[in-house]
């Protein structure tokens, strides 16, 4: 099972990948980075894709919850924003403690395969050991 770093150089692999990041999105500190980052700061990205998950984590509408009203793991699976020019992929890892941890992974459009990257994140983020 991999760590932070692991996860990140494998996540790199991908076709098209410019940078990639590991955030919690409740305080949006950035846990781990590597690439470029779409700033040029990867603390600053990593605050900015975390508002945008903390957003879509804490909106009413998008919340997983079991029939009996319980949380069922991290309250959405991913987030996929399109650029003219790239693919940003925010995929949400479940943890033992509160699961606001994300991976950023952040594709060039012309270069990158957003299902293959979708899949393989959400692979990543199932192997991930913090």
């Amino acid at each position: 099972m991999p760590g932070i770093d692991e996860c990140l150089l494998e996540a790199m692999l991908l076709p098209g990948a410019l940078g990639a990041g590991v955030a919690d999105w409740t305080s949006g500190l950035a846990l781990g980075a590597i690439g470029q980052s779409p700033g040029g700061d990867h603390e600053a990205t990593a605050a900015e894709t975390a508002e945008l998950a903390r957003t879509a984590a804490e909106h009413p509408g998008f919340g997983a919850a079991a029939e009996d009203g319980s949380a069922v793991g991290p309250p959405v699976e991913d987030l996929i924003i399109t650029t003219r020019t790239a693919y940003h992929v925010l995929c949400f890892v479940e943890t033992a403690f509160d699961s606001s941890v994300f991976l950023h992974l952040w594709l060039d459009r012309q270069e990158g395969n957003l299902a293959l990257a979708r899949l393989r994140l959400r692979d990543l983020a199932e192997r991930l050991v913090l």
